[in-house]
């Protein structure tokens, strides 16, 4: 799978717009587009509220190699359970992706992987 850039920018609608804007300029243009995920929240706060140290720190583990929740919760020394909804949220953002594979003689286990070569945050205040 190829790796993409992921952008988490919190400048509203106005920003959602231009980058909208250029990004067709640049296709009317015949340019190549590099792949890439673009969250956009209304403002700061609700980026923050989203991407508490907790999550980053989780973005951090999971881009380093695949891993299973529980492994994740460990190496975090977190509960499991907070973990799996951290992946939960993230995951509905773009910004963390799952995979269920086989654990045998324990059924399956959910594997937590990032989709991005690099995380880039955004805030405009």
């Amino acid at each position: 799978m190829k790796s993409i850039k992921v952008r988490v920018a919190a400048d509203g609608t106005k920003g959602y717009f231009g980058r909208a804007r250029e990004r067709a300029r640049r296709l009317d243009r015949g340019e190549e587009l590099e792949p890439a995920i673009i969250v956009s929240f209304e403002n700061p706060a609700d980026m923050m509220r989203v991407l508490s140290a907790e999550r980053i720190r989780l973005l951090r583990l999971a881009k380093q190699k695949p891993a299973a929740v529980s492994d994740l919760a460990s190496r975090l020394k977190r509960d499991t359970r907070a973990v799996s909804r951290d992946v939960d949220l993230l995951e509905e953002f773009g910004l963390l992706q799952s995979r269920y594979e086989t654990n045998p003689g324990h059924g399956t286990r959910r594997i937590i992987y990032s989709p991005a070569r690099q995380y880039q945050l955004l805030a405009t205040i």
